[in-house]
């Protein structure tokens, strides 16, 4: 009768457990073994070391980290000021920073929206990201 290691099996046990297991259960794991082994070379040569399970975001979750209290509390402090900085612009300009980069529209849909042309609204987001510019230098010397 063949005799495994259970330790080669479950890596969190801390010292070897010898078992001796039965012929027909032994070609069993065996052949298990194999395939895995297979598996894992193919996977290595054809560098598909990529996962296709994402439709239910369990990857996503087990890989991002979870942000510190010091980080959580930073963004808090970038949004606020943020928030603030934004208030100082003129309503318009505002508007449109919120909408061009916090919803992600784009310059065509907001003159569409706003019913203006898009060089406006283009000339408008730059000029406004001047005025965060200035603001933020304003901000930073006080």
């Amino acid at each position: 009768m063949p005799i495994i290691n259970l330790r080669s099996q479950y890596p969190h046990l801390s010292e070897d457990i010898f078992m001796e297991i039965s012929d027909p259960i032994f070609e069993v794991y065996d052949h298990s073994r194999k395939q895995i082994n297979n598996y894992d070379r193919r996977a290595r040569y054809h560098r598909a070391f990529y996962s296709l399970d994402v439709g239910d975001g369990i990857e996503t979750h087990a890989v991002s980290r979870v942000p510190s209290p010091e980080e959580l509390w930073m963004r808090k402090l970038e949004k606020e000021q943020l928030r603030e900085a934004l208030e100082h612009l003129p309503p318009v300009q505002s508007q449109r920073i919120y909408a061009y980069f916090m919803l992600g529209m784009k310059m065509v849909g907001i003159a569409r929206i706003e019913g203006v042309s898009r060089t406006s609204v283009s000339q408008s987001i730059r000029s406004s990201l001047k005025n965060l510019k200035r603001y933020f230098k304003q901000t930073e010397m006080e």
